[in-house]
């Protein structure tokens, strides 16, 4: 069962646009994108709110976001998180056959 996570980053002077960049140039978003049950990993910008990102990133299965969540990338995620004093706001969605 597919399921799709937004993250919604909010920052101050620019900061959650800048870790989404950092994230980008870093090879940490395509890193993401090749592991096995990743179906969509994309950064998007509010145009209503300057100072949030939002993260569309979906995923095959529980299994595989769980994989993911237990990668040493999320220690990296995490550090670049609080590089920038990022807060986030979490849905959950899961599609319905």
């Amino acid at each position: 069962m597919a399921l799709t996570v937004n993250i919604y980053y909010t920052g101050t002077d620019g900061n959650a646009r800048k870790f989404a960049e950092e994230m980008k140039d870093s090879g940490l978003v395509e890193r993401i994108r090749a592991e096995k049950g990743n179906l969509r990993y994309e950064y998007f910008l509010p145009m209503d709110d300057p100072e949030t990102v939002l993260l569309i990133d979906a995923w095959e299965n529980e299994e595989a976001l769980d994989f993911h969540h237990k990668s040493p990338m999320m220690k990296e995620i995490a550090a670049l998180r609080e590089k920038y004093h990022l807060k986030m706001r979490v849905q959950k969605f899961t599609e319905v056959t």
